[in-house]
């Protein structure tokens, strides 16, 4: 891929996933204009997308994060996914533009107040909801989730030449049993398989931090390992 600046932070800060740790990462330059390919290419590499803002984990004396990928060709739900599928069949399904919208605002409001006031997105604003989810390449879409025609789900996900990523999901906090989450993964996984594309890019596993253990009812996962992806297990 061309050259693109990097840059690292001299201070580091605290880590949102392990307790009483620093943490640290590298960033591309926000000043580049990265083409689709760039990005594609930018994700086999481990780096991710919040915003306009494109980075990886580059911490000192630490390497829990590690970047996962689920291969969508040997990919089929387990017992309790299907499940999780039936219990959401009337749910309606629509892939839209990344919008900021009252009606996607309201309801990222409510999953911030309700589930993640403890968090570094609270309280939540306007102006971080734009910046975090509606900035972007042009790759980015939501998949949106509807019952009885009012919204209740959004994944906001990338698409990339070898696969979908997804990127982060706010839902009605009322529908919390319903694992709205994994749920909306797995539909992800079907888009993807749809698009003929062979990864789901999940982000960052860390062991040791509970809310990234629903990423392992995904199987097979690869992870990169000495510059390769290489399986998990």
């Amino acid at each position: 891929m061309r050259q693109l600046s990097v840059f690292i932070p001299v201070e580091s800060h605290d880590c949102p996933y392990l307790p009483d740790r620093q943490a640290n990462s590298q960033y591309i330059d926000p000043r580049a204009e990265l083409s689709g390919q760039d990005l594609s290419e930018l994700s086999r590499l481990g780096f991710r997308r919040s915003g306009r803002l494109v980075y990886r984990p580059a911490c000192n004396n630490c390497s829990e994060c590690r970047s996962i990928r689920l291969v969508l060709g040997e990919w089929s739900p387990s017992r309790n996914l299907k499940r999780l599928l039936r219990r959401a069949h009337h749910w309606e399904l629509s892939v839209q533009p990344p919008n900021d919208g009252d009606e996607y605002y309201a309801l990222y409001e409510r999953y911030i107040n309700e589930r993640h006031a403890d968090g570094d997105m609270f309280p939540p604003s306007r102006a971080t909801f734009r910046e975090f989810l509606t900035e972007h390449y042009g790759n980015t879409r939501f998949l949106c989730a509807r019952y009885q025609g009012e919204l209740i789900g959004v994944l906001a996900f990338d698409q990339f030449d070898d696969g979908l990523s997804a990127m982060y999901c706010f839902y009605a906090p009322e529908l919390d049993s319903h694992s709205v989450g994994t749920v909306m993964i797995c539909r992800l996984n079907q888009l993807a398989t749809g698009l003929n594309l062979p990864y789901n890019y999940l982000g960052y596993l860390v062991d040791g931090c509970r809310k990234m253990e629903y990423k392992r009812r995904f199987r097979p996962l690869e992870t990169i390992k000495s510059g390769h992806w290489q399986s998990l297990d």
